[in-house]
């Protein structure tokens, strides 16, 4: 019996799960695999095979010795290099063939976040798609920090950002990198959006000086001033790129 030969977009949604997922969690009794194959009228197990194959082809799972099948990993191969090299355009159109198999548009699908848009025509086209990028990235982000702060551990999601280490407006290229985002409490998000906290790139917590000034503040030992003493808690795959925090460090933090 001949075996059914992978599509494009069976493969491009085969990745947009792969980057939501931990590795741990890659396996076919996994209810999101579940769901994904009932979509490509798949098995669970073929699912979970093409998920390693692109987890063979991550370098942070290269460096830990995971292998693919190599038939797989050679279909794989050019979606990820299409992540590499052009982000912004694979999660969109990821994001847009999933609400199709799902029956459905990505104006339905997103609507809790797209229905105060205004615009019309190619203006409109942008913003749905920023702001579908920008929920899946959020989406990575939660994912790869198991859904805690780095900073506090507080695990409630609606509390949580995907904060971005270079601003979104600042760098197209690396608006959507994983390397480019951590998963911060609101409150900790601010802080380090508006450089009031820097993370070096050993990834200690440093605080700026006009975050100092409240020292005297009944709330600035409790919510600040033990973090001088702290790390980020890192996840396993993805961690901040030290460029990145030097870029923070030079140009946002308030030293």
């Amino acid at each position: 019996m001949n075996r059914k030969l992978w599509s494009y977009e069976e493969l491009v949604l085969a990745f947009n799960l792969y980057l939501k997922l931990p590795f741990g969690k890659m396996h076919k009794s996994n209810p999101d695999i579940m769901k994904l194959a009932d979509l490509l009228n798949r098995t669970s197990s073929s699912i979970a095979m093409r998920l390693v194959n692109f987890a063979s082809i991550d370098p942070y799972h290269q460096k830990r010795g995971v292998s693919g099948l190599s038939g797989g990993v050679k279909q794989c191969q050019p979606i990820w290099d299409e992540f590499i090299n052009n982000r912004d355009e694979l999660f969109f159109e990821s994001e847009k063939i999933l609400a199709r198999f799902e029956n459905q548009t990505i104006e339905n699908k997103y609507s809790t976040i797209l229905y105060d848009i205004n615009t019309i025509g190619e203006e409109k086209n942008r913003e749905v798609k920023t702001r579908v990028n920008q929920n899946v990235f959020r989406q990575i982000i939660l994912n790869i920090y198991t859904t805690k702060c780095a900073i506090s551990g507080i695990n409630i999601p609606d509390l949580l950002n995907a904060s971005h280490i270079i601003p979104w407006s600042k760098n197209e290229n690396e608006r959507l990198n994983p390397s480019n985002g951590i998963c911060l409490s609101k409150l900790y998000d601010a802080a380090f959006d508006k450089g009031l906290i820097g993370i070096k790139t050993d990834f200690s917590i440093i605080l700026s000086s006009k975050l100092k000034e409240h020292r005297k503040d009944s709330y600035f030992e409790k919510q600040f001033g033990f973090l001088e003493s702290c790390k980020l808690k890192l996840p396993e795959r993805y961690q901040p790129k030290k460029e990145f925090l030097e870029y923070h460090l030079d140009t946002i933090f308030q030293s």
